[in-house]
């Protein structure tokens, strides 16, 4: 049989989006600072919404397709995607099944910044400050996460801290933000709260990795790399469940004012610390079971926080 020539496609778009990982984290996200807008505020819901709306759209945009096209690029280039055990890592393999090609993801790359920075430049321009911020943070997270100079992704705590971290945590702030002219204490605390938890998950997702990282050129450090390499096999777990520990103090911060929401929450964090703390590391299906787990229960926090303000 001949293979199909790769080709722009809703096949090839659908598997480069990973939309699996975008609803279980920026979606969640906007979702747990515009569900209180539309529970504990007299802002109309159209208003809400179309918000709403917008923020949805860039984020599918910018995490779905600019952040997975120029990681999809740079973990090729590198190797790590070619060694990978690819269950829910590895990328969006548009690349090893031949779907789209290196040349196809690099225009579309090239092509999706210059539609974003030209968006920034008119929102900018129509007074739309909020909006041109959170793309201009959004284009930096995914630069700057893949590609070189930066390709902050293949050193320590720098991919999830200065690239993921950023982006998350203003997609998080942006609907009471715009909306409301200030950020409240309640929007800080879900924001914070879900742009770690989503730190802590792509911690785990990189553990089937590590030893295919290790392959890469030049080597993709990832934090879970390092902490292996400093505190051996069991220091696969510690980048995740240092991020868990971050939510706990965060929740005992969210406990003083909404007692039921760090509640909620804090069963559903002491559930994944079970989660990770039984892993083997060594069972990529079973890590990629929990990792599923995991996706669940940060999106079902990111509700429950929502939804207790």
């Amino acid at each position: 049989m001949i293979p199909a020539q790769p080709a722009l496609t809703r096949k090839s778009i659908v598997m480069l989006l990973r939309l699996v990982a975008v609803v279980f984290s920026s979606i969640a996200a906007i979702l747990s600072t515009v569900l209180p807008l539309l529970f504990y505020t007299d802002l109309s819901a159209g208003a809400v919404m179309t918000v709403a709306s917008v923020l949805l759209i860039g984020a599918v945009f910018i995490h779905g397709m600019l952040t997975h096209t120029l990681n999809d690029i740079a973990d090729y280039q590198s190797g790590t995607d070619q060694y990978s055990p690819g269950v829910l890592s590895g990328g969006s393999r548009v690349l090893q099944t031949g779907t789209m090609s290196v040349g196809m993801l690099k225009q579309l790359g090239i092509w999706m910044t210059i539609f974003l920075l030209l968006m920034a430049i008119l929102f900018a321009f129509l007074g739309l400050t909020e909006f041109a911020v959170l793309t201009l943070v959004g284009i930096w997270g995914a630069v700057s996460y893949s590609l070189k100079p930066f390709q902050l992704a293949y050193y320590p705590f720098a991919g999830e801290w200065l690239s993921l971290f950023p982006t998350m945590l203003m997609l998080g702030i942006a609907a009471p933000w715009i909306l409301l002219g200030q950020v409240p204490a309640w929007t800080w605390q879900n924001a914070l709260i879900n742009a770690i938890w989503c730190m802590a998950w792509v911690m785990v997702h990189h553990i089937p990795d590590r030893h295919a990282d290790r392959k890469a050129v030049p080597l993709k450090q990832t934090s879970v790399v390092w902490a292996e390499n400093k505190f051996g096999a069991s220091g696969a777990k510690l980048p995740a469940m240092l991020y868990f520990i971050l939510i706990g103090l965060l929740l005992l911060w969210t406990a003083f004012t909404r007692p039921a929401g760090a509640i909620g929450a804090g069963i559903l964090l002491i559930y994944a610390i079970y989660l990770v703390i039984k892993m083997d590391i060594d069972d990529v299906e079973k890590v990629t079971n929990d990792e599923k787990k995991l996706l669940i229960l940060a999106f079902v926090t990111a509700i429950w926080l929502g939804s207790f303000v």
